[in-house]
């Protein structure tokens, strides 16, 4: 057991974790102290992100790059490009702490790259907001065929890793790939500059460790993952994203760039460098521990570098009276629960999936972000800038020096990850035993779990094929039934997928697809989600098959979901509006001026005159329009949507081809003009109580007109409560309960949804008055199937208390949603929910969805 305790922290999500008080967390060595427990911080609205974006020109010229880098085999090292330069910024926020501002990178990196024959340049991709992603190499020159015969080892060790555990020239040639992922959150800067300060030493650096170093390794800096953000002085890009929660979904273009990286270089090294925990935190992490992945492997290299890490930090000597600087922790060692490496939506969790054994999130100590950025005097700011670069750096350099003494063992344990999935092996449960130099490991720590055989994806639908291409596209492999066939006693049709669950990265499929797991009783508390599931949340039919083996059956590998778009020959169409692409492929109709009628089931009425139209739609989303005779009643017409929501609601909004305007309580008190806009969705950002007597005046009237209102949690259900739209209760569950919940629907508005949906701060609505709907409700019994969902200490709020009640509840006038069918742009089956609601509630009451002056 571990033999310290902590408080843990509440979850943090787009804003920073708050441990720190004037950036100082009075902590002694190996032990840990109590944290204070801040208020549950949910995403902030997503009008209030300002994160920046790159002139017209700049982004233009960036998206003209490579979306990602490929595999390049072709080429030797160096491999060295001239970066254009970016416009200079004089507002970019890096530079008041003496740091390297975003328009200074390019002709940095272009000088290091004239120093000699080590460093590479390639744009990764670009961001959010315009701006270029620099992906540098650092390692011996190589020659085409050098390059090439590195390539062939890394695909051996994933592909083949039976035979790649045994080939000598792997154990005696292949470089061990290492990453350094900087900058993710935009205001966290330091780790930037003490990655570009160690590449231009390694550039020149003539001693034999080095030149060993880059002789045997492959260095790679992502020298800025979050641009807009390091340039706006804002955690999140320019989308409002906090990239470091979206790698389960990759809605973000910075973020398919990482993961792009992670299959392309397979690193089995990384780490993520934020800020700011004093002293510096240094993850393995707290239980619960992903069940998934080889913890065993993943915490004996883990461990080891932090160790050394720890080393390094403390022997820079900064000390808590001279410097403020607190010693290192480990949390793993130091604390017992509140930072644990349960989801995968993080960078290093979801790396090792990947093949990486050794995965940290690196907390350097001091910060300099949010409320001390405008407070402290700039000499202050930048001499803990200065400190937090020379922190960085010696957890870099440990690394390297981590990777240079164990470069053999490292890919060993890669290969053997690898060689575990494909095999189907059995997971090596953490122990004393099996994990020795490790102390204090105990049941706590122990998580495993029982790997399906395969997963069959039911084809044929939109929703199938957009979940086939996003496994493919995390480097999960899947195949599909040339003919009907049976499998472990049942019978699955022709063109269904089948995901073999005896293949390398095993767990990265299986984190995805699987239900989850109910770890309420793990742990008092998460730092983050801790239940999620594309195969409950995306749409599609996912059944786990458990038994039996797939010799015989017709299966082929395919490299993408086959094509499910179609428009019927004849007649008039239906598109039925149950997935979020069947929502964009509606809009974009109505944005072009198609008359749409909404049949009595909720489907999309289409003339057969817009066949042509129709075509185009279903090519571009990949849907279907079938024939029908039903002519429909309400006619449809395009929506302008005034949005008091979060960056991922914004973000869902729009990918379903909305017209949004984001909105909130400054924005109204600032006057908006009510008439550009046809339905209100509120879910965070616009307090009524704290609008102007103006601003106030203008949204009722703009309500009681019957325009409709679209509300989630009780910052919705308070509007619509306020307005007198539907007389219902909101009761708040847990604030920290999170995760999937089985779910029945009864309602038009989820007509077609799955029987599973996403709660955080759960609500539910009591105390119904006439004419209020049921639209949806909590499974009885225990609705959480996984994630963490407790009682409060009083017990209330937990899954008894919200069994059986109402989940989504409507009216005439509005639709209030208890759960979180939009959230940070992931349980993709549930989106169309919301855009049923928009619509019922746009033209229940008399909103005409046509453009004003």
């Amino acid at each position: 057991m571990h033999t310290t305790r902590t408080v843990p922290a509440r979850p943090v999500l787009i804003t920073g974790l708050a441990v720190t008080t004037a950036g100082l967390l009075l902590l002694t060595p190996h032990t840990a102290v109590a944290k204070p427990k801040p208020p549950v911080t949910r995403e902030a609205p997503a009008v209030d992100e300002g994160a920046a974006r790159a002139p017209e020109t700049a982004a233009e010229r960036a998206l003209t790059g490579p979306a990602a880098p490929t595999a390049d085999t072709g080429r030797g090292y160096p491999r060295e490009q001239v970066l254009a330069p970016d416009p200079e910024n004089p507002a970019d926020k890096s530079i008041k702490l003496g740091l390297t501002p975003y328009h200074a990178i390019a002709p940095k990196l272009n000088a290091i790259q004239k120093l000699g024959d080590r460093v590479s340049v390639e744009v990764a991709g670009v961001s959010a907001g315009g701006h270029r992603l620099y992906l540098v190499t650092v390692t011996a020159p190589e020659s085409a065929r050098e390059a090439r015969a590195q390539e062939r080892m890394r695909e051996l060790i994933e592909n083949a890793p039976g035979r790649a555990a045994k080939d000598p020239s792997v154990k005696a040639g292949y470089k061990a790939p290492v990453f350094f992922n900087n900058n993710i959150h935009g205001n966290e800067w330091e780790g930037t500059d003490a990655s570009l300060k160690l590449i231009e030493r390694l550039a020149t650096a003539k001693d034999h460790k080095t030149r060993d170093l880059l002789v045997h390794s492959r260095l790679y800096f992502n020298i800025t993952a979050n641009p807009d953000g390091r340039i706006a002085g804002t955690r999140a890009n320019a989308n409002g994203f906090d990239m470091n929660r979206d790698f389960v979904t990759a809605s973000q273009p910075e973020v398919r760039a990482m993961r792009q990286i992670e299959i392309d270089k397979q690193p089995a090294v990384m780490l993520d460098l934020h800020g700011y925990v004093n002293g510096t935190l240094i993850e393995p992490t707290t239980p619960p521990h992903g069940e998934n992945y080889e913890y065993d492997l993943f915490l004996k290299n883990t461990y080891a570098n932090a160790l050394g890490m720890e080393s390094a930090v403390n022997g820079l000597g900064y000390t808590p009276a001279k410097d403020g600087v607190q010693p290192a922790q480990i949390p793993f060692r130091d604390q017992e629960e509140g930072w644990d490496d349960w989801p995968p939506i993080f960078t290093p969790q979801y790396a090792a999936f990947h093949g990486t054994v050794a995965a940290h999130t690196v907390e350097i100590p001091l910060t300099v972000n949010n409320a001390a950025y405008n407070t402290l005097p700039e000499s202050e700011l930048r001499r803990r800038s200065a400190i937090n670069v020379d922190v960085a750096g010696a957890a870099i350099r440990a690394t390297l020096d981590f990777v240079q003494s164990h470069r053999t063992s490292l890919v060993t344990d890669q290969i053997e990850v690898f060689r575990r999935g494909a095999a189907g092996a059995t997971q090596v449960p953490v122990s004393e035993e099996t994990v020795p130099g490790v102390p204090g490991i105990g049941p706590e720590d122990v998580y495993t779990t029982t790997f399906p055989r395969a997963y069959v994806i039911a084809g044929g639908s939109t929703a199938a094929a957009r979940l086939v291409d996003h496994l493919l596209a995390n480097d999960v492999r899947v195949t599909r039934a040339t003919r009907d066939f049976r499998l472990a006693g049942r019978s699955y049709a022709q063109g269904s997928y089948v995901v073999d669950m005896h293949q390398p990265k095993r767990g990265l499929a299986n984190v995805l697809l699987a239900d989850g797991r109910d770890i309420s009783d793990k742990v008092s508390v998460m730092y983050d989600i801790s239940g999620w599931s594309l195969g409950r949340l995306w749409g599609a039919t996912v059944e786990p098959v458990t038994s039996g083996g797939l010799n015989g059956v017709p299966l082929k590998a395919v490299e993408e979901a086959a094509p499910v778009g179609y428009v019927a020959p004849r007649g008039d169409l239906r598109l039925r509006l149950d997935d979020p692409q069947e929502i964009a492929a509606l809009n974009s109709l109505l944005q072009q001026g198609v008359s749409v009628r909404r049949s009595a089931d909720g489907s999309a009425i289409v003339p057969a005159s817009a066949r042509a139209k129709a075509a185009a739609a279903a090519r571009t989303y990949d849907v279907v329009f079938d024939a029908t005779k039903v002519t429909g009643t309400t006619e449809l017409r395009r929506l302008r949507v005034a949005a008091a929501v979060t960056p991922g609601e914004l973000f869902a909004l729009r990918e379903m081809n909305f017209e949004v305007t984001p909105v909130s309580t400054a924005v109204l008190n600032a006057g908006f003009d009510w008439s550009a806009a046809d339905v209100l969705f509120v879910s965070a950002g616009l307090d009524h109580s704290a609008l102007s007597p103006d601003a106030r005046t203008a949204l009722d009237a703009f309500l009681a007109a019957g325009h409709g209102l679209v509300g989630r949690g009780v910052t919705g259900a308070d509007l619509s409560t306020v307005a007198g739209l539907l007389a219902a209760k909101p009761v708040e569950g847990n604030g920290d309960a999170n995760g999937v919940v089985r779910v029945v629907n009864s309602g038009q508005v989820t007509s077609g949804a799955p029987d599973h949906g996403f709660v955080y701060a759960p609500v539910w609505f009591t105390d119904l008055g006439p004419g209020v709907r049921v639209e949806q409700s909590y499974a009885t019994g225990n609705p959480l199937v996984s994630g963490h969902w407790r009682e409060l200490e009083d017990g209330s709020g937990g899954p008894a208390q919200a069994a059986g009640q109402a989940s989504v509840v409507s009216s005439s006038g509005a639709v209030l949603f208890g759960t979180e069918p939009l959230f940070r742009d992931h349980p993709k089956g549930e989106f169309a929910q919301v855009a049923r609601a928009l619509f019922t509630v746009a033209h229940a009451r008399g909103g005409t969805g046509e453009e004003s002056g």
